[in-house]
C-alpha cells in the first residue's frame, strides 16, 4: 500500500511540475494578450490591472491602417510560398542524396547542415550588397523569398534525408515493375510516405520566414516590409505603443499556431500507418 501511495505522489508531483511549467511558459503569451486589450491608461498604471474591461481599439487601430494590412499580405505571401519552393527543392534534392551514388556525396549531405548554422545577421551586409548592386533584387518581394529559400533550404534536406530513408525501397521497386516512371515513383510513393517528414519541415520553414527581421529590414522598403518590421516603427524616441505593438504580436502569432495545428496530424501520424493507408 504504501508503495502504491509512492507512486501515485510521483505520479502528481510530475503533473504539478509539468502544469507548472506549462502555465510559465504562457505567461507571456497571457500578457501578451491582455495588453493588447488594455487602454493606454491601464497598460501604464500605477498598479497592474489584473481586472479590466478588455476594449478591441488597438485591434481597430492596426486594421485599419492599410500599411498595417499590406504588410501582413506582404508577410503570408514571403512566408507561404518559400516554404512551397523550400519543400519542393528540398525533398527532391534530399531524394537524390538518399537514393543516388555519386562522387561527393557525403560532403554536400553534410555540408548542407553546416551552412544552416551561418547566423542570418552576419549574411545582412553581403546579401544587401549582392541583391542590391548585382541582381537588383532589394526592396521586392521575391528577393525576400528567394533568400528564405536559400536559407531554410539545407535543415529541409537535412531532416527529409532520415524520412526518406525510412521509406523502404521495395516500394519503388514494385511500383517500377508496375511501370511507374522516376516522377510517378517520387510523387506517388515516396511523397505520401514522408508526410510527417513534410509537415514538420513546413512548419519550420514557415515560422523562419513569418518571424525573420534583420534581412527582411534591409532587403524592404515601405511597400514590401513584413509585419515583424513593422513592430520595431512602433518603437520611437517619443512613444511606445505598447497596446499596438502587443495587438501586432498577437495577429502575428496567429498563423504559425493555425498552420500547426493543420500540420499536427500529419505529424502525429506514424510511417507505417501512412504505407497501411496508401
Amino acid at each position: 500500500m504504501s508503495q502504491g501511495m509512492s507512486v501515485r505522489r510521483a505520479s502528481l508531483a510530475s503533473y504539478l511540475l509539468v502544469a507548472a511549467l506549462a502555465l510559465l511558459s504562457l505567461a507571456p503569451i497571457v500578457v501578451m494578450i491582455a495588453t493588447s486589450l488594455k487602454l493606454k491608461t491601464q497598460i501604464f498604471g500605477d498598479t497592474a490591472a489584473f481586472f479590466f474591461v478588455p476594449t478591441l481599439d488597438n485591434y481597430r487601430a492596426v486594421l485599419s491602417d492599410a500599411q498595417n494590412t499590406r504588410y501582413l499580405g506582404n508577410s503570408l505571401i514571403v512566408a507561404a510560398v518559400s516554404t512551397v519552393l523550400t519543400l519542393t527543392f528540398g525533398c527532391m534534392a534530399a531524394y537524390a542524396l538518399v537514393r543516388f551514388r555519386f562522387m561527393g556525396r557525403g560532403v554536400v549531405s553534410t555540408g548542407t547542415l553546416l551552412l544552416r548554422m551561418v547566423p542570418p545577421a552576419v549574411l545582412t551586409v553581403p546579401v544587401f550588397t549582392i541583391w542590391t548592386y548585382q541582381y537588383g533584387l532589394n526592396n521586392s518581394l521575391f528577393g525576400v523569398i528567394l533568400l528564405y529559400t536559400a536559407l531554410n533550404l539545407p535543415f529541409v534536406i537535412w531532416i527529409l534525408q532520415s524520412f526518406i530513408a525510412q521509406v523502404p525501397q521495395p516500394l519503388e521497386e514494385a511500383a517500377r515493375i508496375d511501370g511507374a516512371n522516376p516522377y510517378q515513383v517520387f510523387f506517388l510513393v515516396v511523397l505520401p510516405l514522408i508526410k510527417p517528414g513534410l509537415a514538420a519541415a513546413a512548419i519550420f520553414t514557415f515560422r523562419i520566414a513569418w518571424n525573420e527581421f534583420i534581412l527582411a529590414l534591409v532587403l524592404t522598403n515601405r511597400f514590401t516590409r513584413t509585419m515583424p518590421v513593422k513592430v520595431s516603427l512602433f518603437l520611437t524616441e517619443h512613444n511606445i505603443e505598447w497596446g499596438q505593438i502587443m495587438a501586432i504580436g498577437t495577429l502575428i502569432a496567429i498563423p504559425p499556431l493555425v498552420f500547426t495545428f493543420m500540420a499536427s496530424r500529419q505529424i502525429i501520424t506514424g510511417m507505417t500507418a501512412g504505407a497501411v493507408k496508401g
